[in-house]
């Protein structure tokens, strides 16, 4: 796989959301697009971090950057 220099919000489209997982297989992060709440994250995000991470991403307690 060849590395990529591109920015994350230059490969992203406008409404597009992204999780940011570290080397070790850990979620490090929610990308949120401008002019969305966190509150508002999508459906099948929250099931893939509740169902594949053990984290909540609208819950306090599991606070993602």
């Amino acid at each position: 796989m060849k590395e990529s220099n591109v920015d994350l919000e230059e490969a992203l489209d406008s409404t597009d959301w992204a999780l940011i997982i570290g080397k070790d297989g850990d979620l490090k992060g929610l990308f949120i697009p401008e002019g969305e709440e966190d509150d508002e994250v999508p459906a099948v995000i929250i099931d893939i971090c509740k169902n594949h991470f053990g984290i909540d991403p609208t819950t306090e307690e599991d606070t993602l950057h």
